[in-house]
């Protein structure tokens, strides 16, 4: 696709023609950009702000308006907007020109620093979870320096995006980026404390950063718009499995089918342009399934370019010819899709705080965030397993497909042996490849550089110099997963601290820190296959939670321990940790009830007439021939079967819709959730098992809906 300034994407770039090195990062208004286009006084302002060592001044803020406005105008844009994460879990934007009046009948374009460092979306429409009354319409946006502005480009123009926080009048979080900033901030405190104890006096900051893995798939419009359930929810309610599916495992790696080879060098493109690198692109296990993943970033920034792949995965998709899809679970029976948030901690001096050392002092300090991890993962398990509980996700997780519900964590034969060597206070002991381990009392051993294997069944795997938390659904949102990770850390990294900051022996001190936390806690460590059942009656021996729901897994949202590990932190206050207890359910209760209601409307407007022409064209052709001599026909056969099959589908759809009706009755929140998960999807289940019955009975031309054979394998 020849993708210049007269194609529909308005992109005014022909990447065709133009070499990476020079397309790479054009409409990102990056550090390198304005390090070209600020004085040097205020590009270091900019980037003390950026390290948290000043605060952002107005003065500042003029500078870098002006400077962004006058880019932004030369590329095309005529319009700014404020983009930022409401509680929606997708970006929203309000979109203002930079036109200004002049009275004499013409117009000036300015853009202040008081509109780049605030903006005020009407707030009394987006999910609040009681912290705004409805008519209470003011919030406000706040820059976030951390993630550079970019440019959106489409047929309709150029607009300058803004990356930002969104507030309350009040000043409580209203998105999910001020939490996660807020969270970056106190891991990275708590982690300093624990680095200077150990002696290092050169780190101001430690850094979360993120590499996400996005798994999607890939439909022809064309079918994708005659499937309502698609469009209306994002999945299928109905559909039976055609005779092939992923059984063959020929997908995952195959050669890219030239269609979607087209797409993915689009899509790469328009993501290289706003500087999102991305890297990695790949056939996936199910058929039509696809991943794309980026380099490593600051996580606010990383959070930022997902929620654009997501966005741009759609938007590309669309020009050719296509539908991305981004649901967790969109077709039963084949595997579901999900989003890899590789995860580590790095210094400002340049340390990865999870790459093993080559001396006794750096690998003392890897052992101890390590450990610290592991404590994590045991004690906030159930947080960790609360930041992806969707409704798209529990038909995810568990599914012998992506990591179960329980949260473990995975080392690997040699490092979990240097740690329970650890633990269990011995001298000395043999890795899996052969190598001597001596545990001195003021040292610990030099460590392989590759210490684990990756485990891809593992929700939490160690995979080098980072950690692999591979339950996040793949529509999801990155910033609460890291939020309550980096919580979860920077509390046990802060009770390490407190005892590091005390110890007379610092050596001693760091073995014995160790020694504790891994003993304890080591239960959460499993280095084996995560999709079997052995591990889940190995996992209840153990005492790990296995919380098969999101309506359960968020429960632990108001617990009073975890409301005050997050006022420990000044990360979430009570009241804002109790309405995102209410937005989640509620948008989970509303998803149930779309996918109902589609159940509903498809089965009675699409399926039955559909079926009930079919079987009646089966039984005038059975008498016809009946009529000839003819008998037992199988006309007959299958057109009772298929009207047998019909009548129970009717009381089913019956039965769907009176507890539907029942649940969106009840007014508590929690128990609304809790009748939608227990009623209602059971409910749709059965509805679904007939339809998908029925497919397998009626003429493939009689079936009013396009099957997974064209969903899956047409492209």
């Amino acid at each position: 696709m020849n993708c210049c300034d007269k194609c529909e994407c308005g992109s005014v770039i022909d990447f065709t023609k133009t070499p990476v090195a020079e397309l790479y990062g054009s409409n990102s208004f990056s550090n390198t950009v304005m390090r070209e286009k600020l004085p040097k006084n205020i590009f270091r302002e900019i980037v003390a702000v950026q390290n948290s060592e000043k605060e952002l001044t107005l003065e500042v803020a003029e500078v870098v308006a002006a400077a962004m406005r006058d880019w932004a105008i030369e590329k095309g844009a005529s319009h700014y907007t404020h983009w930022f994460h409401p509680l929606t879990g997708l970006t929203a934007e309000k979109h203002d020109s930079f036109i200004a009046p002049t009275g004499d009948g013409r117009v000036i374009m300015e853009f202040s620093g008081k509109e780049l460092i605030k903006g005020e979306p009407d707030a009394s429409s987006f999910p609040s979870g009681g912290l705004r009354a409805t008519f209470e319409a003011r919030g406000y946006t706040a820059w976030d320096v951390t993630s550079p502005a970019f440019l959106k480009q489409d047929k309709t123009g150029t607009t300058l995006c803004i990356p930002t926080a969104f507030i309350s009048y009040y000043g409580q979080a209203l998105d999910k980026k001020v939490p996660l900033l807020k969270s970056i901030d106190a891991l990275s405190k708590q982690a300093i404390r624990v680095l200077r104890a150990l002696g290092n006096e050169t780190a101001k900051r430690v850094i979360t950063t993120v590499g996400p893995e996005q798994e999607y798939f890939l439909v022809d419009k064309k079918f994708y718009d005659e499937r309502p359930d698609l469009i209306l929810t994002g999945r299928t309610v109905f559909g039976a499995l055609p005779a092939k599916g992923q059984e063959m495992e020929d997908h995952y790696f195959g050669a890219i089918k030239e269609r979607v080879a087209d797409f993915m060098r689009e899509l790469n493109y328009e993501l290289w342009k706003v500087g999102i690198p991305a890297k990695t692109q790949h056939n996936e296990v199910a058929p039509n399934q696809f991943e794309i993943a980026p380099v490593y970033a600051n996580s606010s920034a990383a959070v930022d370019a997902n929620q654009m792949v997501m966005e741009t995965i759609r938007n590309v998709a669309r020009r050719h010819g296509m539908e991305g899809l981004l649901h967790e679970k969109p077709f039963a029976g084949v595997n579901g899709s999900g989003k890899h948030n590789n995860w580590s901690l790095a210094t400002d001096d340049g340390i990865n705080l999870f790459d093993p050392g080559e001396n006794p002092e750096s690998n003392a300090r890897f052992l101890l965030f390590a450990a610290a991890v592991v404590e994590a993962v045991d004690r906030y398990a159930l947080l960790i397993r609360s930041a992806v509980a969707t409704s798209g996700n529990d038909h995810r997780l568990g599914a012998n497909e992506a990591p179960p519900a329980i949260v473990s964590i995975f080392f690997g034969g040699p490092l979990t042996e240097i740690l329970d060597n650890i633990a269990e206070g011995k001298t000395g002991g043999k890795t899996e490849g052969g190598a001597q381990i001596k545990l001195g009392v003021t040292s610990l051993p030099n460590l392989p550089k590759d210490v684990s294997d990756r485990n891809r069944t593992s929700p939490f795997a160690f995979t080098g110099n980072k950690f692999e938390f591979r339950m996040v659904g793949s529509s999801q949102s990155m910033a609460t997963p890291n939020t309550y990770l980096n919580v979860a850390v920077a509390q046990v990294l802060s009770e390490f601290a407190d005892k590091l900051e005390k110890a007379a022996n610092k050596n001693e001190a760091i073995q014995s820190i160790i020694k504790e936390s891994y003993t304890q806690h080591r239960r959460v460590v499993f280095n084996g296959n995560g999709y079997s059942d052995e591990w889940v009656r190995e996992a209840e021996r153990r005492e790990l939670p296995n919380v098969k729901n999101a309506v359960d897994a968020l429960l632990i949202l108001i617990r009073s321990e975890t409301i005050s590990l997050f006022e420990s932190h000044k990360v979430l206050s009570k009241e804002e940790m109790e309405s995102r207890y209410h937005i989640y359910l509620e948008k989970y209760s509303k998803q149930i009830n779309i996918e109902a209601g589609v159940t509903i409307d498809l089965g009675r407007r699409y399926i039955f007439p559909a079926a009930t022409a079919y079987a009646s064209s089966l039984a005038a052709d059975a008498s016809s021939l009946a009529a000839i001599g003819a008998n037992n026909v199988p006309q007959a056969k299958r057109a009772k079967r298929i009207s047998d099959i019909l009548a129970e589908l009717y009381d089913d759809i019956a039965k769907l819709e009176t507890v539907l009706a029942e649940s969106q009755e009840v007014e508590d929140v929690p128990a609304q959730a809790k009748a939608y998960f227990e009623k209602v999807r059971p409910a749709m289940d059965t509805v679904r098992l007939k339809v998908d019955t029925l497919e397998k009975l009626v003429a493939k031309e009689a079936w009013p809906l396009p099957g997974y054979e064209e969903l899956l394998f047409r492209l």
